[in-house]
């Protein structure tokens, strides 16, 4: 198991997420980033603004999606 915070992933707060893999702490993130949004929290308000952007260009995203799996790898066992 690992932790990261939604701001290590790319989202704008503290919130902590643990998770076995990338893939379940991309959904935790994913899914926190989306309540967060739905209740008009600014900060990730915007942060899921400039993802939407960064969407856009194939070889952006998946340079930042190739950042955040190595951040996850890196990051210390719990």
């Amino acid at each position: 198991m690992k932790t990261m915070t939604c701001k290590q992933l790319g989202g704008a707060c503290d919130t902590k997420f643990t998770a076995e893999t990338f893939e379940e702490m991309a959904e935790l993130s994913r899914a926190h980033g989306m309540q967060m949004f739905s209740e008009g929290d600014k900060p990730h308000v915007v942060v899921i603004e400039e993802m939407i952007k960064l969407m856009t260009d194939p070889g952006g995203m998946q340079k930042w999606v190739d950042n955040k799996k190595a951040l996850f790898a890196g990051a210390p066992e719990n």
